[in-house]
């Protein structure tokens, strides 16, 4: 294997400082590379990209047009995850050497780790220094090592965790998902969430979204079951992901889902590193204090995962994916979870909690349209409005007791908001209740035809007794309310009739309303002024004609 190396210091970086030209805050005056945060998460629980960092890395002169093989290691926090990343960086810096690691008492470097309870690494880190690797068939391809923040520690919501998960699985081409001491069934269940929160980030495809998934199993304590190492592991492996006939359903899709994701997937069994390493608190790293079983597989597992034959080149959709693209799709890719764009994921009292409530909402709505049917729907006859407001306030209290008497899920002041959402459909359903029921009136549905004839009735009584003693002027008064009125009704009728200008037909049956409920002739003529100042745009469609200017209608009213 060959790689583009200068003369490096104890940290295996690049002497000529011109190769990375620093402008971030990790700049330091000896130019060696170290990790990069490029995703970073806020307090607000939000995420953001460092594009200037991630381009000086990926954009490279050496590198940007190399086709890109990254390497992730994920998993939940404080399983030893930038410890591996570190043997994984003498690996590449000292792969020539037998003795690739190192000295018995030389401390471990690289990626920043530590012992204790308490999380280390936030976010997303890279290495700053991308290694030039010759594939068996001759193609030089570039190796990205990439270490993220370890799951579920308590300062990390559900989101955060299946953000930062989804995102190193998308973009690595290697994910190396690392588990404490067993394969457990929530290990799986909390993989097919976070690859499901990738996979609906990404566009469609026939293929399978990602590529290599190795579990690597740490701290393994049953090697006379299984054997440490990459066998002992495919055969632990394929018994865990197993599909029987006689599983539940939910474990078929669990396993189903996993195989649907990942083009390959293979295991390795890791032994305890000692109680050197678990219990001393000043544990540096030095390998004379790491058990030897655990030494004897690490010098397996690292070229298992980085020999040339092994990496795999990062492809999305069939095709090969180079520096300067994973760049473009890392930009891409995160503008979605930035978003809301996609549903957040929930724990499973979260979720369950929900579905709880929400199936005692459907229950309670249920037996109040059940029982509003039998009061007012369908083919029953015409009910008083006063005696439908009333039934309808007894049915209500009785479909909110139905929710308030299901055992519910996530407390009481959770179920708060979806009784409060119970009430408010509840109510909405009503609304659309009252206008079955009004529809069933006879006489309401006539009201607007029997007002206008009314009328049209009055005006022409009106009209020839005034016309008789004389008044013309208030004969013609009324003559002219008498046309508009048949007008209005047979406009009415057409609109009846075709559907077609529905909203003015609306203002007609305002307007006839309010003739029909006023007592007080002045207040139903205010309502119709108020109608028709309203909706006056209507009638200008309804009935064009020449308009008069405001000014000519004053200068009319001064020669009068």
């Amino acid at each position: 294997m060959a790689k583009h190396r200068k003369d490096r210091d104890s940290w295996g970086s690049l002497g000529d400082k011109n190769v990375y030209d620093w402008s971030s805050e990790e700049e330091e005056p000896d130019g060696r590379a170290r990790p990069v945060q490029v995703l970073l998460v806020k307090d607000d629980h939000t995420f953001e990209l460092d594009e200037g960092a991630l381009s000086r890395i990926l954009l490279a002169e050496e590198v940007r047009d190399r086709e890109v093989v990254a390497i992730s290691v994920a998993g939940a926090f404080r399983k030893g995850k930038s410890f591996l990343m570190d043997f994984m960086l003498r690996y590449m810096y000292n792969h020539a050497s037998e003795s690739w690691l190192g000295d018995r008492d030389e401390p471990l470097t690289g990626f920043s780790w530590r012992g204790g309870s308490e999380r280390e690494t936030t976010g997303i880190q890279i290495w700053s220094e991308v290694f030039l690797v010759d594939k068996p068939d001759g193609r030089k391809v570039a190796v990205l090592l990439m270490d993220t923040q370890g799951t579920f520690d308590s300062q990390s919501t559900l989101r955060d965790s299946a953000t930062v998960f989804a995102l190193s699985t998308m973009i690595s081409s290697m994910q190396v998902y690392n588990i404490s001491q067993n394969v457990q069934e929530d290990d799986l269940q909390h993989l097919q969430l976070f690859t499901e929160y990738g996979r609906l980030a990404m566009e469609e495809t026939f293929l399978k979204p990602f590529q290599s998934m190795i579990f690597l199993v740490r701290d393994w304590s049953f090697p006379y079951e299984f054997p440490y190492g990459q066998e002992g592991g495919m055969k632990f492996l394929e018994k865990r992901l197993k599909i029987s006939e006689n599983q539940h359903e939910e474990l078929q899709n669990v396993r189903k889902h996993i195989h649907s994701c990942f083009t390959n997937i293979s295991c390795f069994l890791m032994p305890h590193p000692g109680l050197k390493v678990a219990t001393n608190p000043h544990f540096d790293g030095r390998i004379s204090e790491i058990d030897g079983d655990f030494l004897n597989n690490l010098k397996v597992l690292v070229p298992w995962l980085l020999s040339p034959h092994n990496i795999d080149v990062k492809e999305i959709n069939g095709s090969k994916i180079t520096c300067r693209g994973l760049v473009e799709y890392f930009k891409a890719y995160i503008k979605i979870y930035q978003g809301e764009e996609l549903p957040h994921p929930k724990s499973m009292l979260q979720a369950t909690a929900e579905a709880n409530n929400l199936a005692a909402v459907a229950a309670a709505k249920d037996l109040y349209n059940k029982k509003m049917e039998e009061v007012c729907g369908g083919d029953r006859p015409f009910l008083a409005p006063s005696e439908l407001q009333a039934r309808h306030g007894a049915i209500r209290e009785e479909a909110l007791q139905v929710f308030r008497g299901v055992k519910k899920m996530g407390g009481e002041e959770f179920s708060r908001r979806y009784l409060q959402q119970l009430e408010g459909e509840v109510d909405e359903v009503f609304v659309q209740y009252i206008k079955h029921n009004d529809s069933k009136n006879i006489f309401h549905a006539a009201r607007t035809p029997a007002t206008l004839f009314v009328v049209i009735f009055v005006m022409y009584v009106a009209a020839g007794i005034t016309g008789f003693v004389g008044v013309d002027i208030i004969a013609s008064l009324c003559n002219m309310i008498l046309g508009l009125a048949l007008i209005t009704l047979c406009t009415w009728a057409y609109i009846r009739y075709s559907g077609e200008y529905r909203e003015l037909g609306a203002v007609i049956d305002q307007v006839a309303g309010a003739l029909w409920d006023q007592g007080s002739t002045n207040e139903a003529f205010y309502k119709l002024y108020n109608v028709a100042a309203n909706h006056r745009h209507l009638y200008q469609h309804a009935f064009p004609g020449p308009q008069v200017e405001e000014g000519a209608e004053e200068r009319d009213k001064k020669r009068d």
